[in-house]
């Protein structure tokens, strides 16, 4: 536990207000103006003449799913928020004064994978073509990716990894705090849980005595939704507080919309399991496994070897079984060639944000003018 009572400046959080044209047509119709925070460090407004002209390296925060920006700014009891570890960080010269940036990805599936999907919205290109642009024109950053980063946790971690792999030209370096990979461990033993919060929003009531499978599944099949889902859906935005069942069913339909999205289909997307039987339907699981980071490392091996550095870390005892997937991904890396630092820690997958005093300095080393 950090005790919060600084003896030096912490710098200051700005709120920003950002229109963006890329979220304006959005299929779950959320907000296209989003709050943006964005922290800057103490030295931004010191020094005299040309030492208040002086730039700074950039770091995006990518929070993970059921987050925003402001789940890493507001107060904390116990614990610090990320402006005040980076301005503790800095204050004890283990790394040098950046700007960090928080955006606001949040959608009504809770959240998203910082990729784009035609289910969800554009959120890789909201990043790298909206707000990297605007944060350069409105401070003072080092405008150029070998000085700019990105870091995240599970999701946000998954969002990193997929932005070092697929946008190397707006990203110099990142880190990824157990991010979500090895879908075969992380995802598919959720689904039937999943499965059964769904069951409750079938079309018939469940009676006991002679089933007609067949009849029950119809309109279950190649991914399509029978109905339950968007019920389902329309409860959750009408409930006033989900169950812990819910919001996991809600994440599992989240990473449908994310990769497997299809606009012909109910809800504009595909899910990988029969809603009715339970029966994995390969085609679609297939889909999914695309976006799986173990399985894109050979053909964006070349796009990750010019990052100034890769961070990967997570806990042995990670709850969503994500340590075997991070482990997978390193041997992946080592395999291509590829440069990074992997660490592994004796924790789970919650309350592990102490992890970043590794990740930011590490990174501001490999990003620093």
């Amino acid at each position: 536990m950090v005790k919060k009572n600084p003896n030096w400046s912490s710098g200051s959080v700005v709120t920003l207000e950002h229109t963006s044209e890329i979220l304006k047509e959005n299929p779950l119709r959320d907000p296209y103006v989003r709050s943006l925070d964005v922290w800057l460090p103490p030295q931004y407004d010191q020094g005299v003449g040309e030492g208040r002209g002086k730039r700074f390296p950039v770091l995006f925060d990518l929070v993970g799913y059921t987050g925003s920006g402001k789940s890493h700014t507001n107060w904390r009891n116990f614990d610090e928020n990320l402006p005040e570890r980076a301005a503790r960080l800095v204050h004890e010269k283990r790394m040098g004064p950046c700007i960090l940036v928080f955006p606001d990805c949040f959608t009504a599936l809770g959240g998203n994978q910082y990729i784009n999907s035609s289910a969800l919205g554009r959120y890789a290109d909201y990043l790298t073509k909206e707000l990297v642009p605007f944060v350069d024109r409105e401070f003072r950053t080092l405008a150029s990716r070998d000085h700019r980063g990105c870091f995240g946790k599970s999701s946000g971690g998954y969002g990193a990894i997929l932005h070092g792999m697929k946008y190397p030209r707006c990203w110099g370096a990142i880190a990824n705090h157990s991010g979500d990979a090895y879908f075969d461990f992380l995802y598919r033993c959720d689904w039937p849980n999943t499965l059964n919060v769904l069951a409750t929003h079938r079309r018939r009531e469940r009676k006991s005595g002679l089933i007609n499978v067949a009849r029950e599944e119809e309109g279950c099949g190649e991914g399509f939704d029978d109905g339950r889902i968007r019920r389902f859906l329309k409860n959750i935005w009408e409930k006033e507080k989900l169950t812990s069942a819910e919001v996991h069913a809600l994440m599992m339909v989240a990473m449908a919309a994310s990769y497997d999205p299809d606009p012909n289909a109910p809800n504009g997307f595909r899910i990988p399991f029969n809603l009715e039987t339970g029966e994995i339907i390969h085609a679609r699981w297939r889909e999914w496994l695309k976006h799986d980071p173990i399985n894109l490392i050979a053909r964006h091996s070349k796009n990750l070897s010019t990052l100034h550095g890769i961070f990967i870390d997570c806990g042995w005892m990670d709850q969503y079984q994500i340590h075997y997937g991070a482990r997978i991904l390193s041997k992946r890396l080592i395999q291509n060639g590829i440069e990074h630092r992997y660490e592994e820690f004796s924790d789970t997958h919650s309350g592990i944000d102490y992890r970043m005093d590794k990740s930011l300095p590490f990174l501001y080393r490999a990003l620093k003018p």
